[in-house]
């Protein structure tokens, strides 16, 4: 298995001394613990239901940890990831996603017949999601949220007219049940944005007849403006945040409320290999790369030995890296890097250690993708 070769004498030894092959991801277990926690006292401070997305980590032993902390549920974007937190035992899941596979609607409208305790809820933003929800419904309905979306965003409906035919095809569809409004502000770009979509989400619930209606939003960027903007409206406020509990050293270490409030949340993930080659000055290769560590939201960031070193590259294999002048690095160091972008890290180990702060290691995690 990759990364790991002793998984019984893995635990409680040293990640350097020899369960373990390099390339490896490590998760850092305080940092893991302190985001876990600082989210649910967030979220229990301003009231909001949070069910975290899973789709960042797909762990079952990350997922329980989250609802052990508090949360109500788990989001994730697929039927086939909603099966697999089934098996965890995820006793509340929401599709954050418009659904219109046929072998995933049925297994999750068995899912719902089989096991009165399981809620489930999904998006649509078309009449014809409605239909297909309607035409694979079991013994208990679909219930869904109607999606509104904006400009250049993701998927939900463009217009409030739009998003309320939606809403009355759901509520007049046999085995289909409207239970709110959901959205997506994650890709907005400044808080004056965030704040006027809110806004739009809060005008189609008023528009809505739904007994204790669910508004839900989430993303890891804006949830402080989630949270002041929409703390006191009338529906349950359900938070969708995933990447918090990894966070990371690039792309949300830059972009997460944080910045703007007191507190902080830790990044978790970090990567070590070798140094493979310094072929020429200034030049090194380190062995890992495109399989081994996210890439498509900023590259891998050098620490400790090579922090003052600058990524140039990430190759399937490789990672090369411009040096310091005067570096000391030469093949065979060890070196780390932090990652930038949680929620394409976890999909490529299949089991990934937890360290304590002297690098022992603590736990295992495991991921179903």
């Amino acid at each position: 298995m990759k990364g790991i070769v002793d998984p019984e004498g893995a635990l409680g030894a040293s990640l350097f001394g020899g369960a373990f092959t390099f390339p490896v991801m490590v998760a850092h277990r305080s940092a893991l613990e302190h985001n876990i926690a600082t989210l649910a006292a967030f979220t229990g401070a301003y009231g909001l239901v949070f069910a975290p997305h899973a789709k960042t980590t797909m762990s079952p032993e990350l997922i329980r940890a989250q609802l052990e902390a508090g949360a109500w549920g788990m989001t994730v974007a697929t039927p086939s990831q909603a099966l697999t937190l089934r098996e965890f035992g995820v006793a509340r899941i929401v599709l954050a996603n418009q659904v219109f596979d046929p072998a995933g609607l049925d297994a999750l409208a068995a899912q719902l017949a089989e096991d009165p305790a399981f809620e489930f809820l999904c998006f649509v933003d078309s009449v014809a999601g409605v239909e297909t929800l309607s035409r694979h419904a079991g013994a208990r309905p679909f219930r869904v949220l109607a999606e509104l979306g904006h400009e250049g965003g993701r998927g939900g409906s463009r217009t409030l007219a739009e998003l309320l035919e939606v809403a009355s095809a759901a509520q007049t569809a046999e085995g289909v049940q409207l239970a709110g409004v959901a959205g997506y502000e994650g890709s907005l770009g400044s808080t004056g944005e965030v704040r006027a979509y809110l806004y739009r989400l809060l005008e189609a619930l008023e528009h809505l007849r739904v007994r204790d209606p669910i508004l839900s939003v989430g993303g890891s960027q804006w949830f402080d403006v989630i949270g002041r903007e929409l703390a006191t409206c009338r529906a349950r406020v359900m938070l969708r945040s995933g990447a918090y509990v990894s966070h990371d050293d690039g792309y949300y270490r830059e972009r997460t409320p944080y910045t703007r409030m007191d507190g902080e949340l830790r990044a978790a993930l970090e990567i070590w290999a070798h140094v493979l080659s310094v072929p020429e000055p200034g030049l090194a290769v380190v062995g890992f790369g495109k399989r081994d560590a996210p890439f498509d939201e900023g590259l891998p960031i050098p620490r400790g030995a090579v922090a003052d070193a600058t990524v140039l590259k990430v190759s399937d294999q490789h990672t090369i890296l411009r040096l310091a002048p005067g570096s000391p690095v030469k093949p065979g160091d060890l070196v780390s890097f932090g990652i930038s972008h949680p929620c394409t890290a976890f999909d490529k180990w299949r089991v990934m250690p937890v360290v304590d702060e002297e690098y022992v290691v603590v736990d295992l995690i495991n991921t179903f993708f």
